[in-house]
């Protein structure tokens, strides 16, 4: 059977979602703890991958195994076993063409910004004392809808068949010295978000102006976008399924 199990966990000790040989990443910690409680060799395949240091709090994956008769009791065991950076919330049993990557017609991004110093939040937010025009950088944001080829912030020499997204949302809210950007589309290219960031973020101090903005996206050159934000400010929020 295929199981889909849906979970969430904090990037600040992992390389990423996605294995690699010489450094601990989410992948393989979740492959080992299925592994070892459902004691045979698990492998599962994610929604899709977050870079170093970057966090979900909804995050899916698939994996194939006989049937499970209490995915509760496996659910706790799960919890008791991982470490506290690694949360399941829930395992559920799909149909064998179910695919936790190709399937998700949706995922949103949060990224969280504090403009005043904070003794608390510094592992979750990105310190920025600059001040910021939030009216423009939302007035920038809405600039999205009108493209959908983003290959000027995408990670350079990526192997992608096409720099195309369809972006659904994309806007800020500030609340007090907090500032949260929220984005939701289809799919995302590599560092897509933290350098729609940190270009709106240009745009906020009044560096360059909407139509500076319009102009990189056209460009669909890396180079004349903004900087890549840090990691650690940004989310996975959300991934959604037309089955679930």
């Amino acid at each position: 059977m295929r199981y889909f199990i849906e979970f969430a966990y904090n990037g600040k000790n992992y390389c990423g979602w996605q294995y690699q040989p010489h450094s601990p990443s989410v992948q393989e910690t979740l492959n080992k703890a299925l592994s070892t409680l459902i004691r045979t060799e698990i492998d599962v395949t994610g929604a899709g991958r977050t870079d170093t240091g970057v966090h979900a709090r909804q995050m899916y994956a698939h994996f194939d195994h006989e049937e499970i008769r209490d995915t509760a009791k496996l659910i706790q065991r799960l919890n008791s076993f991982l470490p506290k950076d690694i949360v399941v919330y829930n395992i559920i049993p799909l149909h064998d063409g179910a695919h936790a990557r190709f399937d998700a017609v949706s995922r949103t991004y949060e990224y969280h910004i504090h403009t005043f110093k904070d003794a608390f939040d510094n592992e979750g937010s990105w310190y920025n004392f600059n001040s910021l025009n939030v009216e423009k950088m939302n007035e920038a944001a809405q600039q999205l809808f009108n493209y959908t080829n983003f290959k000027c912030f995408s990670k350079t020499h990526t192997d992608v068949r096409t720099f195309n997204c369809d972006i659904k949302e994309a806007y800020c809210v500030q609340n007090g010295n907090k500032l949260v950007f929220t984005i939701s589309a289809d799919r995302f290219l590599r560092n897509m978000v933290r350098a729609i960031v940190g270009t709106l973020v240009n745009v906020g101090m009044e560096k360059i102006t909407i139509n500076d903005f319009k102009d990189i996206i056209e460009s669909r050159d890396r180079n004349r976008a903004g900087f890549s934000v840090p990691a650690h400010g940004l989310y996975l929020t959300k991934v959604i399924y037309p089955y679930l």
